[in-house]
């Protein structure tokens, strides 16, 4: 062991140094491509064409419930068994495996919320080469053809989807090594083939070793491979259909690129320093989702799989310019559009859900229906964050609150990166600069403020360290191939991993949040899971090898899983400590399908460069598609040092979108709001406090959110689904569906182009009232306070105008509604309120939910919840109706029968009404007519 580590002391300053230095690209070497990636390799010289594998009819047996039919190889004479489920709410289920595998194939648990409930498939006709079999709704129905096998999901006479079309279906089945003992339960197997070749042809098959099916080396890292290879792949056809987005997590645009010529996207969760943009390489996270999406319908498909995937995507209207699409209608040219996906995965077996849509919300529904909905995080967890790399000690932490406050900036979170523990030891405290925590939480907590602490998956290995030695002692941490404890360099030099795909070690690490085990920490306190992709400095790719062990199964099943494991387990510590009643706030780096369930997520360490700003929308976009919505991007650039004019326009852009921290690199100058002049002091104090006041409405889409799944961030083709100028479009967003954001992206802008969505629409610009039509691209003039933000006529915002110090004191502050007139002079919206951080909302229906409606010169405010009980002591404060015409008089009628003349002012030049001090509780029952 000594002299391991007397070997890795000059790898890790070697590592420290490069990480520390100026320079400033990812270091691709690191990082496999598919070449260097034997499976990806292997089944990417599988050209499409005629499949090996044909449907074995005769072995088909339909229950209520589900299909199973066998499939055979006949190249080599292996069966599969198909499995087929009609789930509710317009989904199918398609799972692959070995009909009799030599061992359990890894299949992945915990991601689902239930067992999806299935709906009656039931048999339309049969005949030799294939069966049709109704899914129910709108004469849609699947064909299962027999040679080659192929399934086609149809709707009426239109193919929604067809899986194997390319014959790209491949299943490495598990073998033994031709060089150790046979096994004698293949050999009965293959004896037990009534067709006697069938043993030349596995034979034939198994003693193909190509490099890297039994072994891999990459760079000095050896996987041992014991299982052999084991790789799955499915193709899907999409008729119809050009846009297809998802699978975060890649720094690219929002519309996903065709991958022909280059390397497939990859799914594999990896530390990635210095991330380059606009390629397919992987991230720290993986949700290997997608949409598809054409003006008549959204799809989705679902692959559920955590080993290392590659997902290739052709199209054949790709590299095709508008001028030679042209060409192709005046010519009549008949081809449909088509984008075609592959997926292929190291191990593990083809589970895939493939959602039917036909609307994007469907899609949301439908994928939130198997892995759940975001977490509804605490009010203030989307209010504004304040990080660095780190601040250094007590008084640090004291002096930058203090600067908030004296430069009048509200904040709620200041958080503590690794260097605040002893020695990189979490859940602990470095006993000089860290040595009253509590004393510091409380300073906090009396401005009722909060904070976050990180707490990374690697353990110091440290006989005097007691998280190490509990971990050690209950066997808890990862094992290396040998058996013994997997060890690798990360922030504290030599570190053990805990295993947390097991439960126990989840419930010890959960109990390790109570107050009485982690020192220091208080109500008010919060975690951060960074580097859990897992990230080994000394690994290989920076990361595990994957023949460590979890328990029966290799790191290389589980991979992708570490981190959801990871942010699951602390985020149930969170809950318990609070004996169940607190929600908890986590942020993650490493994620994936399902995370959304735990907390947020960030786009890991970007720059301070304008391209890293622009690509902050489509890879938050990506995320908010498939299910998380808490996300956010470092404001100013992790890496380097943004000019003054980077850094405000970071913050416009920041202020909208759902997670809103600001963070920076150990060595970066610092970079509080207040030290780059009054002028830009000025213009981030006006983007924060923006941030604050549309609180209200930012919470109530969280809401519905975790009710729905609906994302809070939408590309604008979720609202506009048959607006082809949207489809592509990632420089804008919607929030929820009333809000539109173009923030101001390019150095030295002096303006920029919105587009401003449906034909028959308006929008308002929401800091002059100006209307503008919808369905056209608007030029709009900025200066350096400019953040083009528009209300959606036809809409009611609720905000909190009063400035506070942070969002707990404005708790009870009254609101003002911006009541944004449609055409039709009409307009809906709501208010959602509850105590901003308990489980009660849901445990006790203890919340306020309003229906506003603004109809015939009538506004009102109903109840939307009538088996709800809350009471606020919020008041309606100013009413600010947009598009309105003068009236004569208005009228407050309150749920007594009251009535009362209410003061207004009307601008006429910008037909703005505005009602003053209307004064009603923000629970009651009320109308307001005018007249």
């Amino acid at each position: 062991m000594a002299a391991f580590t007397e070997r890795m002391v000059p790898v890790l300053v070697l590592w420290l140094a490069v990480c520390l230095s100026g320079s400033w690209a990812v270091d691709r070497g690191n990082f496999k491509t598919c070449d260097q990636s034997a499976f990806c390799k292997r089944q990417r010289a599988l050209k499409p064409g005629q499949s090996p594998y044909r449907a074995l009819l005769e072995t088909m047996e339909l229950t209520n419930t589900r299909l199973t039919l066998q499939l055979i190889n006949d190249n080599n004479k292996v069966r599969l068994l198909l499995e087929l489920y009609r789930l509710q709410g317009n989904m199918t289920r398609v799972k692959i495996n070995e009909l009799k595998p030599l061992k359990p194939r890894y299949e992945v648990p915990d991601v689902l919320i239930q067992e999806p409930p299935t709906e009656p498939l039931s048999l339309l006709s049969q005949d030799e080469n294939g069966v049709v079999l109704s899914l129910g709704a709108e004469s849609q129905r699947v064909i299962v053809s027999a040679r080659p096998f192929r399934l086609d999901i149809m709707e009426g006479r239109e193919v929604l989807m067809s899986l194997n079309s390319r014959g790209l279906l491949a299943f490495e089945h598990l073998r033994t090594r031709k060089d150790t003992q046979a096994d004698p339960e293949t050999e009965k197997k293959e004896e037990a083939d009534p067709a006697n070749q069938a043993e030349e042809a596995v034979k034939e098959e198994e003693d193909k070793v190509e490099d890297g099916m039994w072994e891999e080396t990459f760079k000095s890292h050896t996987d041992s491979k014991p299982n052999g290879p084991s790789s799955i792949s499915l193709d899907f056809s999409l008729p119809g259909v050009e846009h297809v987005y998802g699978i975060p997590e890649h720094a690219d645009a929002l519309k996903l690129k065709t991958t022909d010529g280059g390397d497939p996207y990859r799914l594999y969760n990896l530390d990635v320093f210095q991330y380059e943009l606009h390629n397919p390489m992987a991230l720290y996270g993986a949700v290997p989702v997608m949409l598809a999406h054409n003006a008549q319908r959204t799809t989705g498909i679902f692959w559920l799989n955590a080993a290392e995937t590659w997902v290739d995507i052709s199209s054949n209207t790709a590299g095709k310019t508008v001028f030679g699409k042209m060409l192709d209608y005046v010519q009549g040219s008949s081809e449909t559009p088509q984008t075609d996906v592959r997926w292929v995965s190291e191990s593990g077996i083809i589970d895939v859900f493939i959602m039917l849509g036909p609307t994007p919300q469907d899609v949301f529904s439908q994928y939130a229906s198997l892995t759940g909905t975001q977490a509804f995080p605490p009010l203030a967890a989307l209010a504004y964050h304040q990080c660095r790399w780190n601040y250094n000690d007590q008084e640090d932490v004291q002096t930058v609150d203090a600067g908030f406050d004296q430069h009048d900036i509200p904040y709620d979170f200041i958080w503590l990166d690794i260097e605040h523990t002893d020695g990189k030891r979490y859940f602990t405290w470095d006993p000089h600069k860290f040595a009253t925590p509590k004393d510091m939480l409380q300073g906090i907590m009396d401005k009722r403020r909060k904070m976050v602490a990180i707490v990374d998956p690697h353990i110091k290995v440290d006989s005097n360290y007691k998280i190490h030695n509990e971990i050690r002692s209950r066997s808890f941490y990862i094992k290396n191939k040998d058996g013994g404890d997997y060890e690798g360099w990360c922030w504290p030099g030599n570190a053990g991993y805990p295993d947390f795909t097991s439960p126990e070690m989840r419930t010890w690490w959960a109990s390790m949040f109570a107050y009485d085990q982690y020192e220091g920490s208080m109500e008010n306190l919060y975690t951060w899971n960074d580097m859990n992709e897992p990230s080994v400095f000394n690994g290989p790719e920076v990361t595990m090898h994957k023949d460590a062990v979890h328990g029966a199964w290799e790191h290389r099943d589980v991979h992708n899983l570490y981190g959801f494991y990871v942010q699951m387990a602390t985020a149930e510590g969170l809950v318990q400590r609070s004996g169940g009643v607190e929600r908890p706030f986590v942020l993650t780096r490493a994620f994936f399908a399902g995370s959304q369930r735990y907390g947020a997520v960030w786009t890991g360490d970007n720059a301070a460069e304008w391209e890293h700003l622009k690509i902050s929308i489509p890879m938050c976009l990506s995320l908010s598609l498939v299910g998380i919505s808490l996300c956010g991007a470092d404001v100013g650039g992790f890496f380097k040092t943004p000019s003054s004019e980077l850094l405000v326009r970071w913050y416009q852009t920041g202020a909208y979108q759902p997670f809103f921290r600001a963070h920076a690199h150990l060595d970066t100058p610092r970079r509080e709001p207040w030290l780059f002049g009054p002028e830009n002091t000025a213009l981030i104090r006006e983007a924060v406090r923006q941030r604050y006041a549309l609180l209200p409405y930012w919470y109530q889409l969280f809401y519905h959110a975790y009710r729905t799944g609906h994302p809070v961030m939408r590309p604008l083709w979720v609202e506009y689904p048959q607006d082809l100028a949207t489809f592509a479009m990632d420089d804008q967003f919607l929030l929820g569906r009333d809000l539109l954001v173009h923030p101001v992206t390019e150095e030295g802008a002096r303006g920029i182009t919105a587009y401003l969505p449906g034909k028959g629409e308006v929008w308002f610009d929401v800091h002059t009232f100006q209307k503008h039509n919808g369905a056209q691209n608007l030029y709009v003039p900025v200066t350096m306070s400019s953040i083009p933000v528009f209300q959606r006529g036809g809409s009611i915002i609720p905000r909190k105008v009063r400035v506070r110090r942070s969002s707990t004191c404005m708790e009870h502050d009254p609101y003002t509604l911006y009541v944004a007139l449609s055409p039709q002079r009409a307009a809906e919206g709501e208010l959602y309120i509850d105590d901003g951080h308990t489980f009660n909302f849901d445990k006790k229906r203890e919340f306020l939910h309003r229906r506003l409606s603004f109809t015939n010169n009538i506004l009102s405010s109903s109840n939307l919840a009538p088996g709800s009980q809350f009471s606020s002591q919020s008041w309606i404060e100013r009413i600010l109706i947009l598009g309105a015409s003068k009236p004569s008089k208005v009228t407050l009628k309150t749920a007594d029968g009251q009535e009362s003349q209410l003061e207004f002012e009307f601008d006429a030049s910008m037909s703005v009404l505005t009602l003053r001090k209307p004064g009603m509780n923000v629970g009651a029952d009320w109308t307001v007519v005018l007249q």
